[in-house]
């Protein structure tokens, strides 16, 4: 049978081979780890589809290859092989790279007080280059330094040709883009040039979620060893929103606008300020506070892991960004494409708020935050939005959060 490389999201068309578990001749039982993969945005491990024998590797470690490229084969057991067998990964990396590979030592290597293993493809690169480890960032598993890491490196040389690693002019720094940021920069141009971006912004009173969040919290803190933040609350009332305004869980395809019946909540999730992905939790609307916030935790932990799956990255219909904890003000985010909207929650803070009640009005201190929405105008008009806003502000004022927790 052979094993090809997988659909690793909706817009990935490629991964990169970071490193085989099992060798040519290996006896593989279903389920076990045959390779790791990483794209554009995550490492993820490919298991053995079936019991058998590993016959042969297509594809070298560190090289990359399109959606559907055969990787490797088995021969399952009882069955008759008919394919040459490659009798190792070196000749899949041709004769060149095997021999000088040879001469590289094959040990780990130390970087920054730490051990980073390096596959051959990279040792390579970095024997011809002549390069220092300690200088290269490592972005794939646990920090490996993979075969684009390099790349990006030389091509950061290269751009400064006087310079051996060193800047010249001290006042200065130059970092390349890996990989991610290169994706992430290049997805937030083509959504500015494919949608009329419009921000609304709208002041809310969080005093009620306030109630419910801090009467939990600590025993929170203890049962699960997170934080409980406004982000589940205010997740909740988008999917209760949604349902009275559903073009805003919408995408744009060609000239259609394409409804969707369910609500796939994508969270932006900051990599330790190397990038962002967005991670999606599947009919959100079905989960209540509790189980948002439990769902989102552990998306948390496994992005900043470098544990998401492909599954975790693909199918979002809506997406939240949440930079309030640094205290930001409000935020004009970029949307997800080909989503039509996306909601920053911003920072929430105690302030002086007019509070209208049958007494008549009078200044309180609130705790008060802005939700900032960026809609596309090709699918929303001005008014919808705003209509979307006051109803998510009014569920949020006005829900009963220890019924929805």
């Amino acid at each position: 049978m052979d094993v090809l490389m997988p659909q690793l999201g909706e817009t990935v068309t490629e991964g990169t081979i970071a490193s085989w578990h099992k060798q040519v001749g290996d006896t593989v039982e279903k389920g076990d780890v045959l390779v790791d993969i990483e794209t554009d945005k995550i490492s993820t491990e490919i298991e053995v589809p079936v019991s058998g024998v590993l016959v042969k590797i297509d594809v070298a470690e560190g090289e990359t290859v399109d959606v559907g490229t055969v990787l490797a084969t088995v021969l399952e057991a009882g069955a008759t092989e008919t394919r040459q067998p490659i009798s190792s990964v070196d000749e899949v990396a041709g004769t060149e790279e095997s021999d000088v590979s040879r001469t590289v030592p094959a040990h780990t290597m130390t970087r920054s007080d730490r051990s980073v293993q390096l596959s051959p493809s990279v040792r390579l690169l970095v024997k011809q280059h002549d390069l220092k480890i300690a200088e290269i960032i490592g972005t794939g598993r646990k920090g490996r330094i993979t075969r684009q890491n390099v790349l990006d490196h030389i091509e950061g040389l290269r751009a400064s040709p006087s310079q051996t690693g060193k800047d010249v002019d001290k006042e200065v720094k130059r970092i390349p883009f890996n990989r991610i940021r290169k994706v992430t920069a290049a997805h937030m141009v083509k959504s500015k040039a494919v949608s009329p971006h419009v921000l609304q912004t709208i002041d809310v009173d969080f005093s009620g979620v306030d109630r419910s969040r801090l009467a939990r919290k600590d025993k929170w803190k203890a049962d699960t060893g997170c934080s409980l933040s406004y982000l589940p609350y205010v997740a909740r009332a988008v999917c209760k929103a949604i349902v009275d305004f559903p073009r805003v869980n919408s995408s744009v395809v060609d000239d259609d606008l394409i409804i969707h019946h369910h609500v796939n909540l994508a969270i932006a999730i900051d990599l330790n300020f190397d990038g962002l992905v967005a991670a999606v939790t599947r009919d959100a609307s079905d989960l209540s506070v509790s189980g948002l916030a439990r769902r989102f935790n552990d998306l948390v932990k496994r992005a900043k892991a470098n544990k998401l799956t492909p599954d975790d990255l693909q199918g979002g219909t809506y997406t939240l960004s949440n930079p309030g904890p640094y205290g930001t003000l409000f935020t004009a985010p970029i949307i997800n494409q080909p989503q039509v909207g996306i909601l920053s929650m911003d920072a929430v803070t105690k302030r002086a708020h007019v509070v209208e009640s049958d007494a008549g009005d009078a200044i309180a201190i609130r705790p008060v935050g802005i939700l900032a929405h960026s809609f596309d105008h090709r699918a929303i008009d001005g008014a919808y939005s705003a209509a979307y806003l006051q109803r998510l502000r009014s569920f949020i004022q006005e829900t009963d959060w220890d019924s929805e927790f």
